[in-house]
């Protein structure tokens, strides 16, 4: 069967579900979700704050590059598990948010609000650069 995935990020993990069938009579083939942190490691912003400048930022670039690792390879298991089970991956929609303004990390943590947007737009990025890969 030919089917397409949703993604919805939340914080730290994403949920996928792959829908098949027609318009009239469409079928989930599957629910799940997969991580977009290593186990045990808290929101990239959130872990940085109260960190020196430079060990901030270093701790959000691997952060940030651990969930775009994360995020290709739970897409990528995804659609391996359903074309073993005879499906056809065929298309992907990600639920996506309204973009943020270009701040730097300092900015970021300088606000704690802009903590909990970052990481937002962050997860739903990284879904969005996975679906692609």
């Amino acid at each position: 069967m030919r089917v397409a995935l949703g993604l919805k990020a939340r914080t730290g993990r994403a949920i996928l579900v792959a829908v098949g069938g027609d318009l009239r009579e469409p079928r989930v083939v599957e629910r799940s979700q997969f991580p977009l942190l290593p186990a045990g490691d808290w929101a990239p912003y959130h872990a940085a704050e109260g960190l020196t400048p430079v060990a901030a930022r270093d701790g959000v670039r691997r952060g940030i590059a651990s969930a775009y690792r994360l995020a290709a390879d739970g897409i990528r298991s995804a659609a391996l598990r359903l074309a073993k089970a005879g499906h056809d991956v065929f298309g992907c929609a990600v639920l996506v948010g309204t973009g943020m303004p270009v701040w730097s990390t300092d900015e970021i943590l300088a606000v704690h609000v802009r903590m909990h947007k970052a990481e937002g737009e962050l997860f739903r990025d990284v879904l969005v650069a996975g679906a692609r890969a």
